[in-house]
């Protein structure tokens, strides 16, 4: 099984990139907004949790989000590949993660990270604003964000190089042609997971 991170600043296609993989490879895709919604719904102990710091206006713990996502990893072991979303975005959250699949003999196998000039992810992420209505897709919003991005997200860059698990990818062009760099770099890592458990 193939652990992916598609890794960019918002507005680097992370999501489109994201779906193009799961439609071509079939991976599984773990997204912890979702994950926590359904937990929440589902009322399972982790939900009640995650509810309880959610309803008091409080980011959700590290530790319980890397807990629900070691479950759904566990259920998954005949997967071709797991895509994570929105995970991890911090070096503390990076390790929580590396750790959580070490204690099961797995690991981060790819990280991509999509490279995208600061001016096309803002004139992205005000065309998304355009046409979606997205109240968040304004100047003051994305400069934010691009902010935000880089004091606590760009770090796990440096992170996951040092693990050799990174590769960088030009992200911008069409879609096509985005995927079409990540194609080799994904069959390159199947390959090796497959020699690995052979």
């Amino acid at each position: 099984m193939l652990n992916v991170l598609i890794f960019g600043a918002p507005g680097s296609g992370k999501g489109t990139q994201s779906e193009e993989l799961i439609r071509k490879y079939g991976f599984k895709h773990i997204s912890t907004g979702d994950m926590l919604r359904a937990e929440i719904k589902a009322q399972t102990p982790l939900g009640e949790i995650a509810a309880r710091y959610i309803n008091d206006g409080n980011l959700v713990p590290d530790d319980v989000i890397v807990e629900m996502m070691e479950q759904f990893v566990l259920t998954q072991k005949d997967t071709e590949g797991i895509i994570y979303d929105g995970f991890p975005r911090t070096v503390p959250q990076g390790e929580a993660l590396w750790s959580m699949l070490e204690r099961h003999n797995d690991k981060v196998d790819l990280v991509l990270n999509l490279q995208v000039p600061e001016e096309v992810l803002i004139e992205r992420l005000l065309h998304r604003g355009e046409v979606s209505g997205r109240a968040d897709d304004n100047m003051e919003t994305i400069r934010k964000r691009l902010e935000v991005y880089e004091t606590s997200t760009a770090a796990l860059a440096d992170f996951f190089s040092a693990k050799g698990v990174l590769h960088n990818v030009v992200g911008t062009g069409t879609v096509e042609e985005i995927t079409a760099r990540i194609i080799p770099i994904v069959d390159g890592a199947l390959e090796r997971v497959k020699t690995l458990t052979q």
